[in-house]
């Protein structure tokens, strides 16, 4: 099947890159009518923030929630309270009324708005209410607001927008990450391929690939509830497999041509091989990522939704877009030097012997590379020890940022609590006779008497006089751990006696306690999400090499890369170990979803150089049956590769540090170590060793296992069928392997 489709394709390039273009064009077209959409709301359903956000629904509001623009009088001109600038504020906030999708402005000289002026009167903010949710706010509207606000600009006021304004204005683009990554990937390509066309063809179709999947994750966008951060880690992923799944088939397609085949039959049997390999590695991240369903949260399927849809883009360009481009090139892309190293890694002979004599040297020294491999992730894993789970606010913004400047200001003039009020709601089994009623006065007195609270309003009665809501300013920040500690005090014990014996269901909602819940529902379902990704991780695994040991054997150092990658982020984030080199302040926390987005990821890659290594392993071992022989061929063959499709990853991963988002940093660090340790420690020690070390035991596979077992045939071409399998009947001793000769 791989094979046909690779012909068909080379044998209609014009028709392959003409669709490819279609869809394209078709998909950027619709993203410019549309516009890419986002949203960081956090549904966690059964929660406690989810049934009080759901209480909340009988309060009319506009649909995005109530959003501030922030007004500061700086020191030496005259305070807000003035009458001049009082006129000020109030005609920019006529102007701003006019403006599209604003539907109310309340100015904080409005009786309903005195709580928005500071004590000193320097720092005050006008609410918004707008007609669309807060993903359908655009930098636009943000724009627009602030150009309306220009009276107040005027009179000497700093304006600045807050809230989901200061979000969609602080939505930056990545395309210099984008850029610079795609440059030092050409560089690297170029310095290991030596030949413009070559290097220039796995950039071509990662760019292709990325611009497809980006313009399908901006859409989707529409249906689901995508946040930002989505769109850039599908770019990260989707860009890094892409230029690695068709540098590996280049290096196929450059031996195949080295070996005297024709341009398309070299391309279909590319396909065939190397493109299948491709398409099954491409498979296990998406698998990796589909394990993430058992977190039961909107918030995670998008997250894995965005990088599976560029994996599942970059696989089927990689199967269609590539073959045609392949036999267009055809002996363009050919190595400038002949002979087997050259052959099989499109370099010089030298380069080919120097890499075998490492893996000879690797090979007879098993126990010191293994043991030395296993103490330096273990060192680096020491921190994750630590990992825990934290919160961002705006706070953790990069400085300058409108969303920054806003939650400085409004902390400094009213207490850091301003920016996360907890919203509490009450759903009562009777009407209430009104807000004197005394089951709402009870909660009004112990919401006030919680330590932890700066504040809490008076409750507000919906239309049904059935549902109450109250508005409690914690003493601390929405990121900050005592407010979730607060949560948990009045959710356990204040609003449970307040209510007892009344019928009434109190809830705590707002943006502080969605996070901690969501931290809570993280944890708990960490273990399941881990165990099934291993599982499906090492079932495929089982599935291509038809080995339980390397199954297994994979699985184990996968999570030992992840560990230790673990332990790289929470030295760096949480502990703040080097966070200026990287444009932070300081530490700060880990959101709970980036490591367990981010194990999904990393177990799926770390099964990408599995699968391009053990093919090439499985490969020699058929032909001859020595699996030390196999071993060393499998890593001086595929060392090259390996290497340079890791060091593309890792420059990709590592442009994306410019973002001013502290997530997309922890992406960035947490990847690029990962892949960096994969590639050198774990395919480069940790594997081989272990498998010159277990010798044929590598291969065991049990009769009722091999007939249950379909022959995939992972290696293309028939390698693995009929009886060229030397598989042993039992595990035999490793010390039985003849040595080959020098």
């Amino acid at each position: 099947m791989f094979h046909a489709l690779g012909r068909s394709c080379a044998r209609r390039p014009g028709r392959v890159l003409a669709a490819w273009l279609a869809v394209l064009l078709a998909l950027a077209s619709a993203v410019l009518v549309f516009g890419r959409a986002t949203s960081e709301a956090v549904s966690i359903p059964g929660s406690d923030s989810q049934a009080a956000r759901d209480a909340a629904a009988a309060f009319p509001g506009p649909p995005s929630g109530n959003q501030p623009v922030v007004l500061h009088a700086p020191a030496g001109s005259a305070p807000l309270t003035s009458d001049a600038m009082r006129s000020a504020v109030e005609a920019a906030a006529a102007r701003i009324a006019r403006v599209e999708h604003v539907t109310a402005v309340t100015t904080p000289y409005a009786p309903a708005g005195r709580a928005a002026m500071s004590t000193d009167g320097r720092t005050a903010y006008l609410t918004l209410g707008l007609d669309v949710a807060a993903r359908d706010i655009t930098p636009e509207t943000t724009g627009a607001v602030e150009a309306a606000a220009e009276p107040a600009r005027q009179a000497g006021i700093e304006v600045t927008p807050g809230g989901e304004l200061a979000a969609a204005a602080d939505k930056g683009s990545t395309g210099h990450s984008e850029l610079i990554g795609l440059a030092a990937a050409a560089a690297v390509l170029f310095l290991g391929l030596r030949s413009a066309p070559a290097a220039g063809l796995p950039i071509a179709v990662g760019v292709v690939g990325l611009g497809v999947s980006l313009a399908a994750v901006g859409l989707l966008g529409h249906l689901v509830d995508m946040p930002a951060s989505g769109a850039t880690i599908a770019a990260m992923i989707g860009l890094g497999v892409g230029i690695d799944y068709t540098l590996f088939c280049l290096m196929r397609f450059r031996s195949l041509l080295a070996g005297g085949a024709g341009a398309v039959d070299a391309a279909a049997r590319t396909t065939a091989t190397a493109g299948k390999a491709a398409a099954f590695a491409g498979c296990a991240v998406v698998a990796a990522l589909a394990g993430l369903a058992l977190g039961g949260l909107p918030l995670l399927y998008a997250l894995a939704l965005a990088p599976g849809i560029a994996v599942l883009v970059a696989v089927a360009a990689g199967l269609t877009l590539l073959p045609a481009l392949l036999a267009l090139l055809g002996r363009r892309l050919a190595p400038a030097a002949a002979g087997p190293a050259a052959a099989a890694e499109g370099a010089g002979p030298e380069h080919g012997a120097r890499l075998h004599r490492i893996a000879v040297y690797v090979a007879d020294r098993p126990w010191r590379h293994l043991l030395a491999g296993l103490a330096l992730l273990a060192v680096l894993a020491v921190p994750a020890a630590g990992l825990a789970f934290g919160a961002l606010d705006a706070g953790d913004k990069a400085a300058g940022t409108d969303s920054r400047t806003a939650h400085d200001r409004l902390a400094a003039a009213f207490g850091p609590g301003v920016n996360g009020p907890l919203q509490v709601t009450a759903s009562l089994p009777t009407a209430a006779s009104g807000p004197g009623d005394g089951r709402l006065t009870a909660v009004t007195s112990a919401l006030e008497a919680t330590p932890g609270v700066a504040s809490a309003g008076g409750p507000q009665l919906a239309a049904d006089a059935r549902t109450a809501r109250w508005q409690v300013v914690p003493d601390t920040g929405p990121g900050d751990p005592r407010t979730a500690a607060l949560v948990d005090r009045l959710r356990e014990s204040a609003l449970p006696a307040a209510t007892a014996g009344s019928g009434t269901a109190a809830h705590v909602g707002g943006s502080a306690a969605a996070q901690a819940d969501l931290n809570d529902r993280l944890a708990q379902r960490l273990p399941a999400v881990i165990g099934a990704v291993v599982a499906v991780a090492a079932l495929l695994l089982l599935l291509a090499f038809r080995s339980p040991v390397v199954a297994v054997k994979a699985a184990v150092v996968a999570l030992l890369s992840v560990a230790a990658a673990y332990g790289v982020l929470t030295a760096v984030f949480q502990w703040g170990m080097g966070a200026p080199l990287l444009g932070l302040e300081g530490p700060v926390p880990i959101p709970g979803y980036v490591p367990l987005l981010m194990f999904a990821v990393l177990f799926g890659l770390s099964m990408d150089y599995e699968v391009f290594l053990l093919t090439s392993v499985r490969e020699a071992y058929l032909r001859h049956g020595d699996n030390r022989r196999a071993v060393i061929e499998g890593l001086a063959g595929t060392g090259r590769v390996i290497t340079s499709a890791a060091a593309i990853m890792v420059c990709v991963f590592l442009s994306y540090l410019l973002s001013a988002d502290p997530v997309v940093k922890m992406f960035g660090v947490g990847l690029a170590t990962a892949v960096a340790l994969d590639a050198t420690v774990v395919r480069g020690l940790l594997v081989p060793t272990g498998m010159v070390l277990l010798g044929t035991r590598n291969w065991w596979l049990p009769g009722p296992l091999d007939r249950l077992l379909p022959r995939l045939d992972i290696e293309g071409e028939g390698t693995g069928r009929g009886t060229t399998r030397p598989h042993p009947a039992a595990p035999g001793p490793a010390a039985t392997e003849p040595t080959p000769a020098p």
